[in-house]
């Protein structure tokens, strides 16, 4: 697959599977993070683990309530925070580097459906 940059409204995702450290960008409007390949594919594992957990929480919820929900590992922490069908997606990368991002209930849909087609889980 070759280097691959997306981009929308408040979000921007790269995918670079040739480069020598970091094969993956996250970003924002105002920030952006390299991550290497094992960081990236826990990126995109705990966000559809995030994403499904929603769904499956959704019949349980009454109408308009909030929900915050996170996952961890040793790479990264993330959550994802407000209705089942409009929310935030956070993380911070837990290894020697240190960052940390979030996107907006708006750019979050965006954000996992294109880590979905970089990646396939």
């Amino acid at each position: 697959m070759a280097h691959q940059l997306r981009s929308g409204d408040g979000w921007r995702v790269g995918w670079n599977p040739d480069a020598a450290a970091f094969q993956a960008l996250l970003g924002a409007d105002d920030w952006a993070v390299e991550l290497t390949q094992p960081e990236f594919d826990e990126f995109c594992r705990l966000a559809q683990q995030l994403s499904t957990a929603l769904v499956e929480i959704r019949p349980e919820l009454m109408a308009e309530e909030a929900i915050a929900c996170e996952a961890s590992s040793d790479l990264l922490w993330m959550e994802v925070r407000g209705l089942p069908d409009a929310f935030s997606l956070s993380f911070i990368l837990l290894t020697g580097r240190r960052a940390e991002g979030s996107w907006s209930a708006a750019a979050t849909p965006n954000i996992l459906r294109t880590v979905q087609m970089l990646r396939v889980y």
